[in-house]
This record gives C-alpha cells, structure tokens and sequence, in this order.
C-alpha cells in the first residue's frame, strides 16, 4: 500500500469548464521538495476559492494572492527547515 501512494501521482484537479479558466474561481498551491533520488514529491498542497473580490483581481495579483496564501499556510513547515527555499 505504501509504494502506492509513494510511487504514483494522489491528487487531482477537476476543471469547472474548459472554456473557462479555473484562475477565476480558485487558487492552488503546491509544496515540493526534492528528494535524494532528483525527484521532486509533494509535501502539502493548497486549494482554495475565490471570494467576489478576489475573483476580480488581475491575473498577477491572484499569482500574489497564492503564494502570500501558501507561505501563510505552510509557515511551520517553512520556518522549521535548514536550508535554503525558492518560490
């Protein structure tokens, strides 16, 4: 069960619509970390919506919005680490 989970790709993203783009409903964030085998695996992932103000925010502003969001929610994990980070 454990190489199940560890092997092969858990999470997926539905689409609302493809004529629509998802950035006008939700924002998404994900937290990697490279493993000693050059890998990159997921730690934490973020998912969240958009409230009408937001939903009227330029696209790079909704870019801001999720990585201000995801340092917010990952900040134990973040601050807790010994070495370097780049978003």
């Amino acid at each position: 069960m454990k190489k199940r989970f560890t092997k092969a790709p858990v999470l997926a993203v539905p689409y609302l619509n493809k004529n629509e783009n998802k950035l006008d409903y939700t924002m998404e964030g994900v937290l990697l970390i490279e493993c000693e085998d050059g890998k990159w695996r997921v730690v934490a992932y973020l998912s969240k919506s958009l409230n009408k103000t937001e939903r009227n925010y330029n696209i790079y502003d909704k870019e801001m919005l999720v990585v201000i969001r995801s340092l917010e929610n990952w900040r134990y994990l973040l601050e807790s680490i010994k070495f370097k980070f780049e978003l």
